[in-house]
């Protein structure tokens, strides 16, 4: 794999924006798994950071790079702050830059990245699963997957206990009760999303028994599986730790390349 640490400047923001890119790369001693569609375009993942991190921390805590070198297939980790990937109240327009600035941005910069949704996928640990699962339930047209581990699923049941009186939370969502069915909260556009008969995406979520999210990630698995969604969902006992989402994504990538008719071989 190529590995790139970008600079650039998105106007949504209006400020220097920063991601780190894998890109398939020819090599004579690692031939690669051909994933491209007949367009010739590569897939890609779009893997989101979790609050406390930025967008260097899949490539430093995970072995990433080496789960998908022999795999035809980009992975873009984009830098988003403490944002949790929406438009906030009271700071930068963080779901614009991500659901279309940075996607445009991608097509740019890689011309032999994929347009297709169904070259599309998002994956994320935390805040970062949150994400994956908003671009994939409120921008189902873009992303055939979304992959969760450890997700912050339930944003306003975190907000009203986890985060009471949290100011962050408060320049983002407002208050619970906006958060609360607005497009922000994963349970209305699961529902929505249903409801309006558009092709729902494959879902993937993993928690671990004792992380301080397990509840609300039972609460929204079991809110997909009365409405229907492809979900493959497990757990095991585990924290909110990166030994364990360094294995999980494992998994994430065994669902993509099963979409793609492709085995993965877990290293």
């Amino acid at each position: 794999m190529a590995f790139l640490e970008m600079s650039f400047k998105s106007d949504v923001l209006d400020l220097e924006s920063h991601m780190h890119v894998l890109l398939p790369e020819k090599r004579a001693d690692l031939p690669q798994i051909r994933l491209s569609g007949e367009d010739g375009k590569c897939p890609v993942l779009f893997l989101l950071h979790g609050l406390s991190d930025g967008c260097s921390a899949w490539t430093r805590y995970t072995a990433i790079e080496r789960y998908v070198r022999q795999y035809e297939i980009a992975v873009v980790m984009p830098e988003v702050h403490r944002s949790f990937y929406s438009d906030m109240r009271h700071g930068g327009k963080y779901w614009t830059f991500i659901s279309q600035e940075l996607m445009e941005k991608c097509y740019e910069f890689f011309p032999q990245i994929s347009r297709r949704r169904e070259d599309h996928y998002a994956a994320g640990l935390s805040m970062g699963g949150y994400g994956a699962m908003k671009l994939a339930l409120r921008a189902p047209e873009a992303f055939c997957f979304a992959g969760s581990l450890s997700g912050a699923v339930d944003i306003p049941a975190e907000f009203e206990t986890l985060r009471e009186n949290d100011p962050l939370m408060s320049d983002i969502f407002g208050t619970p009760d906006l958060a609360r069915d607005s497009d922000d909260d994963l349970f209305a556009l699961a529902q929505r999303l249903k409801d309006s008969g558009q092709p729902l995406p494959k879902l993937f979520m993993w928690c671990g028994t004792e992380d301080f999210l397990y509840a609300f990630n039972t609460r929204f698995r079991d809110h997909l599986r009365e409405l229907g969604y492809d979900l493959n969902y497990s757990e095991s006992a585990g924290c909110h730790l990166w030994n364990y989402w360094d294995r999980e994504i494992q998994n994430v990538l065994t669902d993509i390349m099963a979409m793609r008719g492709v085995k993965y071989e877990k290293c």
